[in-house]
């Protein structure tokens, strides 16, 4: 196999993020994660005080975007990932990125992408696919457990109701819905810890590649 692209999708916290960073360093291929692109735009709209559900400023955020000059931990906060959420139900913004995601994939040897339409949209002939889940209480506890160190204020409930409320929309939205690519393996992570999801996560990649040759 002369190129290896994996796609991984899957809801927020799910661990898909940490199990494509491994699997980057594994095979040792480029790893991007698609959700930063869109926390990077909606970071950028809520910071020039504009609205992250207004279509034609979050696409001209998307169309602005510098990736150089992305700061990593300012695009890591909660409200961050909420307006990241709003400005992806956009089709201009998704079409917008589209182009940039699919140069990434394309490189020689491959890459390892994460998203919530890396499969189904960005990479529909990956060579390997997989949909990495849990249950929206431990996404919460994983979630929580990131910001808390961040912000004082946040709780779990909260965090919760926010993990709900992004599954909702990104499932729901009409442009590329979070939804499992048909030929995707379903991973669940709910009982899991990072060592036996990645180790799982291998081996269905592996399992991709022997069908492949």
């Amino acid at each position: 196999m002369s190129q290896l692209v994996i796609a991984i999708d899957g809801p927020a916290a799910s661990g898909k993020g940490t199990i494509a960073a491994i699997l980057a360093r594994h095979y040792g291929l480029p790893h991007l994660d698609t959700g930063l692109l869109y926390r990077a735009v909606g970071f950028d709209v809520i910071s020039a005080g504009g609205d992250p559900a207004d279509g034609p400023t979050a696409a001209a955020a998307a169309h602005a975007l510098d990736l150089q000059a992305v700061d990593h931990e300012a695009i890591r906060t909660g409200a961050a990932g909420e307006a990241a959420s709003q400005v992806a139900a956009h089709p201009a913004v998704r079409e917008a990125l589209l182009k940039l995601q699919r140069e990434f994939a394309a490189q020689p040897g491959g890459a390892v992408l994460d998203g919530r339409d890396i499969g189904t949209v960005i990479c529909p002939h990956a060579n390997a696919k997989l949909f990495v889940t849990a249950t929206p209480e431990v996404r919460a506890h994983r979630r929580f457990a990131q910001l808390k160190a961040q912000d004082a204020s946040a709780t779990y409930d909260a965090v919760l109701t926010d993990i709900r409320r992004r599954d909702a929309r990104d499932s729901g939205r009409a442009a590329a819905p979070l939804v499992q690519a048909a030929d995707a393996v379903l991973l669940d992570t709910t009982e899991m810890d990072i060592s036996q999801a990645a180790d799982a996560a291998r081996r269905i990649v592996e399992a991709a590649r022997a069908r492949a040759v």
